[in-house]
């Protein structure tokens, strides 16, 4: 593990608890095993950061999409009352 405070094992609120629990006990182990460890240990954070970042922003593209459908759900009933209500005007024209 780097002992920098922008590690990536040290943000907390990003990494899993079993992942900090891994850092900690590969930080206990002699330096030797510790310089072979560590940069395995920060890209497997590094990855869970990067999907954690990638899920978030496919979530929000879901939640808009759905949002963006509701919409388009609602013009095309506003647009299907609205040629309903022509037709009629037009059925009392001709008539």
């Amino acid at each position: 593990m780097s002992s920098t405070p922008e590690s990536s094992v040290t943000t907390a609120c990003q990494v899993p608890a079993d992942l900090q629990r891994l850092a900690a006990v590969v930080n206990t182990l002699p330096d030797e095993y510790v310089a072979q460890l560590a940069p395995l240990v920060d890209a497997v954070a590094e990855s869970t950061k990067r999907r954690r970042r990638i899920l978030t922003l496919v979530q929000d593209a879901i939640g808009q999409l759905r949002l963006d459908m509701k919409y388009l759900m609602f013009d095309l009933e506003a647009t299907r009352r609205e040629r309903d209500e022509y037709r009629l005007k037009l059925d009392e024209q001709e008539s």
